[in-house]
């Protein structure tokens, strides 16, 4: 551990800290409630009472522009933003800590270049009104003004707070050198054309993600140098677009979401539901690897958030699979691969972030991702049988009908979840934000009426952990927005169509490598950066190539959780690890017969369009 620096262990300084923080969490806290109760509301208004609210999608979009940039900056406080750990993860912690500082520098670095193009976005905005409430847009402007300014002041203060004065000298040296090269070389880069693409968006992104630098600043760090020093465009851009991107309100469906997620589990659902499958095939060989699987197809059909998904479901499963033999490499490579089985299953946030960012119908998307899972699982099935066949179950426990039935009973609440969700959107009823409230509302009442089993002491850190987790996939999808904006600019994406045009094999030999290209991304972007910044991109050439949309969208999102699983770099593949409490190099020997069943899933996924399409 490094020592803080004397004048942050002072008593003054360490208690506005903690009363700024205590602030802004209790902020982002309520604005989550406030989502809840506006979009509940103006739902049961709309479809109940046949008299919706005209201001309720301003309000909405209003608010949830300041609940992504106050959650965002809760997730740099709590280091919880998306970053590229492969590199620096076998690294001795006094290594790690030069590299750390250096990444907090480059943040900081980013985020005060944005703070004056932050003014000039709120600045152009405050003259307007909004169409129906009237008021200033201002008071959207300047979420994003006040959104960097406290994501600076967190960076400088987690700076102080790890690393010690050499390390911040040194730091300072190294990103005050490459600051100074490019203001030297400045003019000479933008006559470069093109060329500039490798310098910003490989070079710089990609440094930046290599040394532990989140991913959401990475892209800002390449977008920023790109128009600052190799166009005459304006950087006031970034924030424009960046707004633009985050406060799409298709996406109020992930905090909605990720707050289902967690309410879930502390409301019984879950744990219901794994004790029913339990109880039908939990006394035969492979019986709980089987329950794993469809336990991972329902809960994933129910909280939309991988994490939430594994953390519902290994606790509840684990203990008693090790009594059985198992082995704990191979439950935890068995968890994270049901993961990527479930990717496509509704609500999955990254379907969820195509529809917002392509145009490609959430409904659409939500029908067509169901049976694409049923493959994996089948896949993944085939594996389990043939691990298992040598399992002792002369000890597992048999229930008769009467405690099925019971169990049955008991778990409906919690099996229905995922249909109300489903056909709620499916059927037009809903869209996918609204759903998502009404699954809130839903899981609490279930939880208080029926299960009895609301804890409202966690209330408030879900509420916070949901405001986290959130701030922090909507800065990379704002960042990402406004990386993939610069490329569109440089004509980058008229290159990629060209290229891509003339891949062997046609359609066939496209959809093979935008698997593969998926594969990669998704091993070092994860889902939703991957989506954002290339899904603009490379669904009009797949749909110029007369791909179905949808089916492009199940190879692209079964692909890129593939890549995100797999090991060395799949960030999904270490976070199924943690909640498996097991070290990556014991599951790392275990996961390849599952990766192998899933690869040939996704080959079936890409080959036989009717497995994505057939039920549209």
């Amino acid at each position: 551990m490094h020592q803080s620096p004397p004048e942050f262990r002072t008593s003054w300084l360490r208690n506005a800290d903690r009363a700024l923080s205590s602030a802004i969490e209790a902020l982002a806290a309520g604005l989550v409630v406030t989502e809840v109760v506006l979009l509940g509301s103006g739902t049961i208004a709309r479809y109940v009472f046949d008299a919706p609210f005209p201001w309720s999608d301003e309000l909405g979009s209003l608010l949830f522009i300041w609940l992504a940039v106050l959650g965002a900056v809760v997730a740099l406080r709590r280091g919880e933003h998306m970053r590229l750990t492969a590199f620096i993860r076998g690294m001795s912690s006094e290594r790690r800590a030069w590299l750390d500082a250096v990444s907090l520098l480059l943040v900081c670095a980013v985020l005060a270049a944005l703070i004056g193009p932050s003014y000039e976005h709120f600045d152009d905005l405050r003259i307007g009104l909004s169409p129906v409430l009237e008021i200033s847009e201002g008071y959207r402007g300047a979420a994003m003004g006040v959104g960097m300014v406290l994501m600076l002041f967190t960076a400088l203060r987690n700076l102080l707070l790890l690393a010690n004065w050499r390390q911040m000298l040194a730091a300072l040296i190294v990103v005050g050198a490459a600051m100074a090269l490019l203001d030297h070389f400045g003019p000479a880069l933008e006559d470069m054309g093109n060329a500039n693409l490798l310098i910003f968006f490989v070079g710089f992104v990609v440094v930046a993600m290599v040394i532990g630098v989140p991913i959401a600043f990475a892209f800002l760090l390449g977008t920023t140098g790109f128009i600052a020093y190799a166009t005459s465009i304006p950087v006031s851009i970034i924030p424009s677009r960046m707004d633009e991107g985050m406060s799409h309100l298709i996406l109020l469906a992930v905090p909605m979401f990720v707050l289902l997620g967690a309410l879930i589990e502390m409301a019984g659902l879950a744990q219901r539901m794994i004790a029913f499958l339990v109880s039908l095939i939990g006394h035969k060989r492979g019986g709980l690897q089987y329950v794993l699987l469809g336990a991972m197809y329902l809960v994933s059909g129910i909280s939309g958030a991988k994490a939430a998904d594994m953390a519902a479901v290994a606790p509840a499963l684990f203990p008693e699979m090790i009594k059985r033999g198992n082995k704990e490499g191979n439950l935890t490579s068995l968890l994270s691969a049901s993961a990527v089985m479930s990717e496509t299953i509704p609500p999955s946030i990254v379907l969820i972030t195509v529809g917002s960012v392509t145009g490609v119908s959430i409904a659409a998307l939500f029908t067509g991702g169901l049976l694409p899972a049923v493959v994996g699982l089948l896949a993944l099935s085939v594996v389990v049988f043939f691990q298992t066949r040598g399992e002792d179950v002369s000890r597992a426990v048999r229930y008769g009908w009467a405690q099925k039935g019971k169990l049955f009973l008991i778990a409906i609440p919690g099996l229905g979840l995922p249909m109300v969700i489903r056909s709620s959107v499916v059927e037009g009823v809903a869209t996918a934000t609204e759903v998502s409230t009404i699954g809130v509302l839903y899981t609490v009442a279930v939880g208080l009426l029926i299960y009895r089993q609301f804890d409202w002491r966690r209330v408030y850190p879900i509420l916070v952990e949901t405001a986290s987790l959130s701030g922090a996939i909507l800065l990379v999808v704002g960042s990402a927005t406004a990386m993939a904006w610069a490329l569109t600019q440089s004509g980058f994406s008229q290159q990629l169509v060209a290229l891509l045009a003339v891949v062997p094999g046609g359609k066939i030999g496209f959809l093979l490598v935008s698997a593969l290209a998926f594969i990669v991304l998704g091993s070092v972007l994860e889902g939703v950066p991957a989506i954002v910044l290339f899904g603009p991109l490379l669904f009009p050439i797949a749909a110029a190539m007369g791909v179905n949309p949808v089916h492009y969208a199940m190879v692209a999102v079964f692909a890129m959780g593939f890549g995100l699983f797999t090991p060395p770099f799949g960030v999904g593949f270490y976070l199924a690890c943690a909640i498996g409490r097991v070290s990556p190099d014991v599951a790392i020997r275990s996961v390849w017969p599952h990766l192998g069943a899933l690869l040939v899933a996704l080959l079936l996924i890409t080959l036989v369009p009717w497995i994505s399409v057939g039920f549209l």
